[in-house]
């Protein structure tokens, strides 16, 4: 079964950040403002919690269980300079989390963790409209935030429907 111990310090630090990594590769592509930002980091959250009440796979249980225990993601060892430098940040490290899941865990988790991984991303993208005065127009998901999560889902190397 998966649990933490499963992985190196450093291979679940990126695991660990990957679901607020597949946020902010969504985040960073539109101007939003702190409100719809707060909705796009609490749809993170939201998806993580209910992933621990609704999911059988044991790495985002373990996921769920750390943050419960009061886990936080580490702090980014340099803080990015533009929005292109935190979208590749964010790519990086899916990527890389990807690799680790490939080769840590049977395929099937894997494979399930990379999904909900990109359905993270597309929850953020639907978080919150872009472009909205005091709730009245703007676009529920804009081309660039559909971009972004087509971007996770192809690094993650999972096809969708």
């Amino acid at each position: 079964m998966t649990t933490r111990s499963t992985f190196t310090d450093e291979e679940w630090t990126t695991v660990f950040q990957s679901p607020m990594m597949a946020g902010m590769a969504v985040m960073m592509t539109a101007r939003s403002g702190p409100i719809q930002i707060a909705q796009e980091m609490f749809a993170v959250g939201a998806a993580l919690a209910e992933a621990d009440r609704n999911s059988t796979n044991p790495l985002l249980k373990a996921l769920a269980e750390a943050v419960k225990g009061g886990e936080k993601p580490a702090n980014l060892a340099e803080q990015p300079k533009s929005v292109e430098a935190a979208q590749a940040l964010a790519i990086d490290n899916l990527r890389a989390a990807a690799a680790i899941v490939d080769a840590k865990l049977p395929a099937e988790e894997a494979q399930e963790f990379k999904l909900w991984l990109v359905d993270v991303s597309q929850k953020v993208a639907e978080a919150s409209k872009e472009g909205a005065f005091l709730g009245i127009g703007g676009t529920q998901v804009t081309d660039e935030e559909r971009a972004a999560v087509e971007s996770v889902a192809t690094t993650l190397g999972v096809l969708r429907a």
